[in-house]
């Protein structure tokens, strides 16, 4: 393997700690006298304006041609297909044009890149670098390449058969794998903009790549869950085809011959039964689990973990705005251990699996002001590391205003995975639009997901000032829960149905390892205004209210003792009207809880002022 010695350093360094970024003081948000004097303190850090050099360098001075169109029958969701522009086959590409731009602009001490109007075609990731500002203008398209090899190709380690590599994080778990659309490792004072919403990335996640129709959305493979929202139809997937869910012979058959430091007892814990581990999308985080560094986590050529469209990686002051992401292979923005970031006026739309629409990690000082969601998995979801990858600690000092949110899993997400804890997160002033509730809805506005491997600590989250005029999906879909749990599978609706939930033990039959016991405290959510809708004959809001199901104890598996297994604690909620639940003889199912404080909260026209502990 070959490694640019650019990035040997943090070869070494990744598996054991975090880049060194000077991150601000973090003031304790619960000890405030008014914790959103905190939230306008992170805007305030965070809105001071990048400097960039007033030049432009034009892409077509470099080389870069538009391209033609043509049309293809390709996937635009889980289950529809249309009609959709692609560029013609020999479309010129303007990788090497942007790449040459972007170099020049940064060579001269930084400026501003323009891709101009027009169709462009790009067999090859987009890589940011210092105090330059790649800028889409109106009308400008620009398609990504739908072919993956193409981001095996300019990576900075050469993995041979696999591929030259980017490193990278999927599923907050470290590894080498294919290049993200647009990246940037380690650099400062960088921005992605656009005019308007006519300035689009396109991802192509739905156009297949082969005779046989597969596209990127088809390595999701299937999932084995009860939940029907991660069990739906995956395009042109069908059984024995390769995917992130199906066994790799590529994979090792027995984590002793990788990680020969590992106990007996230990292997079998990360493997658990059968085969199913050595999935690449179970076989990465068992590599995680067995503390394989980073250099022999490879994937790329002969795996299916798709890239995230746009992943920023230990970067500084850093500007996202005013542009429309659509289409993407995997989840849209994925900044990982980054601080200063603003994401403004951004339109994500794509319904493919896992388009998650915005997914902080491990950053400190964020602010998503103004953007739209639409998605076909979680709008927001703020992560922290997942299994041992923790090096980068806590996602914290978030603030998410001003938005709408659509179609999608979740409006406001915290995890799941969210091992190194999150911190100090401000929502208010969203609207979850729920705009498709007949036939796409938003399945729960307000989330918190994570369970006894993911663990982690939630603390500080508070919530104001939102409106969800269309409710939430009114159908429950539950959880399964494990064999010896106190509770019955298929009889809480965790994945979806109520206004508010908070899942520790989120499908736990995913992770075989599940001795990280979460931490959830000091909730405030306020002023939510609910609307009801009539569907299928019923007028109502939800499923349920409010879903809070604590840590599950008997899901341990780890040697003894047990570390302690805790109750969410410290929810309030307050002047809320939360419309009319279909349960409304059960309007809130709490399980583990201590100090859920109910004060002026309507549902089902039932006005509650009480503290409930279960």
């Amino acid at each position: 393997m070959s490694i640019n010695t650019q990035r040997r350093s943090l070869m070494k360094a990744l598996p054991a700690a975090g880049l060194t970024l000077g991150l601000p003081v973090t003031v304790n948000a619960a000890t405030a006298p008014d914790p959103w004097l905190q939230a306008q303190a992170i805007v305030d850090h965070v809105s001071r304006p990048l400097k960039f050099r007033k030049q432009d360098f034009d892409i077509t001075a470099y080389g870069a041609k538009t391209c033609k169109l043509s049309t293809v029958k390709a996937w635009i969701s889980f289950e529809e297909q249309d009609t959709i522009a692609t560029p013609v086959a020999g479309s010129p590409d303007c990788y090497a044009a942007i790449r040459d731009a972007i170099k020049a602009c940064s060579d001269a001490g930084g400026g501003r890149v323009v891709i101009p109007a027009g169709d462009w075609y790009c067999a090859g990731p987009i890589v940011l670098l210092s105090n330059v500002n790649v800028h889409l203008s109106a009308k400008a398209h620009v398609y990504f390449s739908h072919n993956p090899a193409d981001y095996a190709r300019y990576g900075d380690i050469d993995c041979g058969k696999h591929g030259k590599l980017s490193i990278s994080r999927w599923q907050s778990n470290d590894v080498l794998n294919y290049s993200p659309m647009v990246y940037a490792y380690n650099q400062h004072n960088i921005a992605l903009t656009g005019d308007d919403w006519t300035s689009t990335l396109d991802g192509q996640g739905g156009v297949p790549f082969n005779e046989e129709g597969d596209c990127w959305w088809t390595w999701k493979g299937k999932q084995k869950t009860i939940n029907s929202i991660g069990q739906g139809t995956t395009p042109n997937f069908k059984a024995g085809k390769m995917s992130e869910n199906t066994e790799n012979p590529l994979n090792a058959v027995s984590l002793a011959t990788i990680a020969p430091n590992l106990t007996e007892a230990e292997r079998l814990l990360i493997q658990g039964e059968g085969q199913r581990w050595r999935a690449d999308a179970q076989y990465l985080p068992a590599l995680s689990e067995a503390g394989v560094p980073l250099s022999k986590r490879v994937f790329g050529i002969g795996h299916y973990l798709r890239p995230p469209m746009i992943q920023l990686i230990g970067c500084t002051n850093v500007l996202l705005q005013g542009y429309h992401v659509t289409r993407t292979p995997f989840w849209m923005h994925h900044p990982v251990h980054c601080r200063n970031i603003v994401i403004r006026k951004v339109h994500c739309e794509s319904h493919g699996p896992n388009s998650d629409g915005f997914d902080p990690e491990a950053c400190d000082h964020v602010l998503v002001d103004g953007c739209t969601f639409d998605t076909g998995d979680d709008c927001i979801a703020i992560k922290a590391g997942k299994d041992l990858d923790t090096q980068f600690g806590p996602s914290q000092n978030i603030v998410i205003q001003n938005c709408i949110m659509h179609s999608g899993h979740g409006g406001v997400t915290l995890g799941s995975e969210m091992a190194g804890g999150i911190q100090n997160v401000f929502a208010q002033k969203l609207v979850f639009e729920n705009a498709n509730w007949k036939t796409n809805p938003l399945n729960t506005a307000i989330r918190m997901k994570t369970n006894m491997n993911r663990g982690g600590y939630l603390r500080n989250f508070y919530v104001r000032d939102c409106t969800v005029p269309n409710g939430v999906q009114l159908s429950p879909s539950f959880y399964a829960s494990l064999p010896g749990s106190p509770i019955q599978s298929k009889t809480v609706a965790t994945a979806a149905g109520a206004i508010v939930t908070f899942d520790c033990d989120y499908t736990p039959i995913s992770d075989n390892v599940r001795t990280r016991p979460p931490v959830v405290s000091n909730i405030q959510i306020s002023n939510i205004k609910v609307g009801n809708v009539t569907k299928d004959g019923k007028t109502a809001s939800c499923f349920q209210a409010i879903v809070i199901l604590g840590p599950v104890a008997s899901d341990y598996n780890g040697p003894g003792p047990m570390p302690p297994v805790v109750p969410v604690t410290d929810v309030t909620i307050t002047d809320c009207d939360f419309g009319m639940p279909v349960n409304a003889a059960q309007p809130w199912f709490l399980y583990n809880v201590k100090g859920l404080t109910l004060k002026n909260v309507a549902i089902g026209g039932k006005v509650h002022n009480t503290t409930l502990n279960a």
